[in-house]
């Protein structure tokens, strides 16, 4: 009986392995060619104009933080199920993080979002949970209310929108560079502005311009009027991206289609599919979750809850918080495999194992 595991990185190596060659070839495998190489195929693929790489996606997030200015007091909006990364600088900024509940997709619920803005709300983070799009009214608030959205897709690789759009390329996600992020804005002045924070604040394309000496007959050859950050990716890192990047529609496509296989055959009066969007995650709400979970592992089937409600944990308070869904559903939902690796008779097999389960 062969394992099925929960994640598995999609890894087109020969793809990988070329790029790399032409990399190696060169004297850049630091940020160089390769990374705007890959900025600007993302923005084909996706359709942006300003598309800004980073080391991760959680730096892409901090450097979306310090671009909306947000400082000691300010209060940020942000769903109870999520990733706890992306809220550690908000944390170290002294930045207030007011959670809202979720809705059925399990992503933040706008209802909520709209009780809970005060004279000190500066953002809403919004999150495509497992390739789930967050309500399209998340938007209307946010303009309604003069906020930023930030739009955390680091688990959905389509197209978004929001004032600050970040991307994950961690390892597990549909597409990696191993660990990476992307930014994107929507103006150029913030734009340049990135491009100059994600390194040290440095103008990364003035120095080139002078063959990036930084000191040329008895002059300086650039300034630093902000400091910046260590947030830039390497050339090795956009290798990855620019050889996984024209798989993509692929990989979604076969997400999907294995995520309306489970829909078909698992006991849907048991379990209830929580999936849609890039299908990055398939998720059930179920009753006896853990030994359901505790026997999927005896035949080899790995599933995990991937994400806990933030508020259990001790930086944000340790307590749980009446947010009514998020309460209703902490003990029922989990999530199965779905990745790349898995094929059609795997997903039989795990809806299979599930109905010898229930029954």
């Amino acid at each position: 009986m062969k394992e099925i595991s929960l994640f598995c990185p999609y890894v087109p190596k020969k793809d990988i392995l070329k790029n790399l060659d032409e990399t190696l070839s060169t004297k850049w495998i630091g940020q160089g060619p390769k990374v705007k190489e890959f900025e600007e195929q993302f923005n084909k693929t996706m359709n942006y104009k300003y598309s800004v790489m980073t080391n991760s996606g959680t730096s892409a997030l901090e450097l979306s933080y310090h671009l909306i200015g947000l400082t000691q007091g300010d209060e940020v909006i942000a769903p109870i199920l999520n990733c706890t990364a992306g809220l550690m600088a908000l944390k170290r900024l002294g930045v207030n993080i007011i959670f809202a509940d979720i809705d059925e997709n399990l992503t933040i619920d706008p209802i909520d979002i709209e009780r809970k803005i005060t004279a000190k709300t500066k953002a809403i983070m919004g999150v495509h949970l497992g390739g789930i799009e967050f309500s399209k009214e998340v938007n209307h608030i946010a303009n309604k209310y003069n906020l930023s959205l930030i739009t955390d897709s680091a688990q959905h690789h389509k197209h978004c929108t929001g004032d600050y759009i970040c991307y994950s390329f961690q390892a597990i996600k549909h597409i990696t560079t191993g660990d990476g992020g992307m930014l994107i804005l929507n103006n150029e002045k913030e734009y340049n502005r990135a491009k100059l924070l994600r390194w040290f604040g440095i103008d990364r394309d003035k120095k080139e311009k002078n063959n990036f000496q930084a000191w040329k007959h008895r002059q300086m050859t650039f300034d630093i009027e902000e400091a910046g950050f260590k947030f830039q990716p390497t050339d090795i890192d956009a290798c990855f991206g620019l050889a996984a990047l024209p798989h993509l529609s692929d990989i979604i496509e076969k997400r999907k289609s294995l995520s309306l296989l489970y829909n078909k055959l698992l006991p849907l009066d048991k379990c209830i599919p929580i999936y849609g969007g890039s299908y990055w995650l398939f998720g059930i709400l179920t009753d006896q979750r853990d030994e359901l979970a505790q026997f999927l592992m005896t035949k080899k089937i790995e599933t995990n809850l991937i994400h806990l409600r933030n508020d259990i944990f001790s930086i944000f308070g340790g307590k749980r918080q009446d947010l009514k869904y998020m309460n209703n559903i902490e003990s029922k939902y989990l999530y199965l495999p779905l990745h790349t690796n898995i094929n059609e008779a795997d997903v039989e097999y795990i809806c299979n194992t599930i109905r010898e389960f229930y029954e």
